[in-house]
């Protein structure tokens, strides 16, 4: 059975991984100041970070909807609308909606969106995925880009997809990860602790949003635990696929 939004549901230590350890704000407000402070430089440091190895990423789980061939797509945590150009792209749906917290980084997302000539097929809005505003089996497909992470309760907004997905709907979540090979991973993690926070304080003048980045994916429950919670929460056919030696991976759902 599926758990709903009213359901008790389960927390993981991700929950309460924050990127203002002296904030009394709630993890959600805090991910939006964040997002709201290094909106103008994400694009620029996503690239730059992962050596445009990032772009290659989305492009690998938008094609896990290929066959699905979805009319409608819902793009939660959509930021800058990275995920949801690409979609539009590779797709061809007929709308592809976004929301985010972040009206900083939905703000130049429409830009861009204005720039590419697609404002007929994407439209983003503010709106939380744990309180998505839509109805009950809206979408074709919900994809998700280094977003799970940033929820402040992650069972609450898988929940709150699934419901919105059609019946046969497919959920394709594309994430960070930790590596599985020991050499690997010590340099992935020493990248991780040393190099992105200090990049990320040089370039977008923050360093606490790239200490955050590594501490959430840390903590975040990967992989065979992820899966686990989708089957929990009522998906089917979950599945997961490592990419570039594990340190990016795609999930993907169906209701």
């Amino acid at each position: 059975m599926q758990k709903t939004i009213f359901g008790a549901m389960n927390t993981y230590s991700h929950d309460t991984v924050v990127p203002f350890s002296h904030s009394t704000e709630s993890k959600k407000k805090q991910v939006e100041l964040m997002f709201d402070k290094i909106a103008f430089r994400y694009d620029f440091l996503n690239r730059f970070l992962s050596a445009g190895i990032d772009v290659r990423w989305r492009k690998k789980a938008i094609r896990e909807l290929v066959s699905l061939q979805p009319k409608s797509i819902l793009d939660v945590a959509t930021g800058t609308g990275d995920f949801a150009i690409t979609s539009c792209r590779i797709l061809k749906p007929g709308k592809v909606t976004g929301i985010d917290i972040s009206e900083g980084m939905l703000d130049l997302g429409r830009k861009k969106i204005i720039k590419y000539g697609l404002q007929n097929q994407i439209q983003l809005l503010n709106g939380d995925a744990e309180a998505i505003f839509f109805e009950e089996s809206s979408f074709d497909a919900v994809t998700v880009a280094f977003g799970v992470r940033n929820f402040e309760n992650l069972e609450k907004g898988l929940s709150e997809i699934y419901r919105v997905l059609k019946p046969g709907g497919k959920l394709v979540v594309l994430e960070c990860s930790k590596p599985s090979l020991p050499l690997i991973r010590n340099i992935y993690n020493f990248y991780m602790k040393f190099i992105t926070p200090k990049v990320g304080k040089l370039i977008s003048k923050n360093n606490d949003a790239y200490q955050y980045l590594n501490n959430s994916v840390q903590q975040f429950p990967e992989k065979q635990t992820f899966i686990h919670i989708l089957n929990q929460l009522g998906y089917r056919h979950s599945l997961y696929k490592t990419l570039t030696l594990g340190i990016c991976t795609i999930y993907c759902g169906e209701k």
